[in-house]
């Protein structure tokens, strides 16, 4: 379902790839991060996304109260999680809020994998 805002002058329209976009330029950018990652259905294994399909690793939904996020990503090996997921939510919240206007309830991550180089 599209993103909606009504005003007197008509209505605009945001789809969920812009938004999605949005999010993952936005969590791509915090320290710790790697990646963007989706879990395959088949055999449940975690693929890490380029920067291009980062947007396969958000999940949103829409309704009257404003955006609900799940965003699942791929952090390095030494980050404190709980501080980079901390940013993460605050990153993406600030950059969909300011970008779109739109509320965001809440962010949820998802940390599929940590990187060892």
């Amino acid at each position: 379902m599209n993103a909606k805002i009504e005003n007197s002058n008509g209505t605009i329209t945001i789809s969920q790839d812009v938004i999605a976009a949005i999010a993952g330029d936005a969590a791509m950018r915090c320290y710790g991060v790697v990646g963007m990652a989706v879990r395959s259905a088949a055999d449940g294994i975690v693929s890490l996304l380029k920067r291009d399909n980062a947007g396969k690793g958000i999940r949103i939904l829409v309704d009257e109260g404003g955006l609900s996020i799940d965003i699942h990503v791929v952090v390095e090996y030494g980050v404190n999680i709980k501080v980079t997921s901390g940013s993460i939510i605050e990153s993406v919240k600030y950059h969909l809020e300011n970008a779109t206007g739109f509320i965001v309830k809440v962010v949820n991550v998802h940390v599929e994998s940590v990187r060892v180089d």
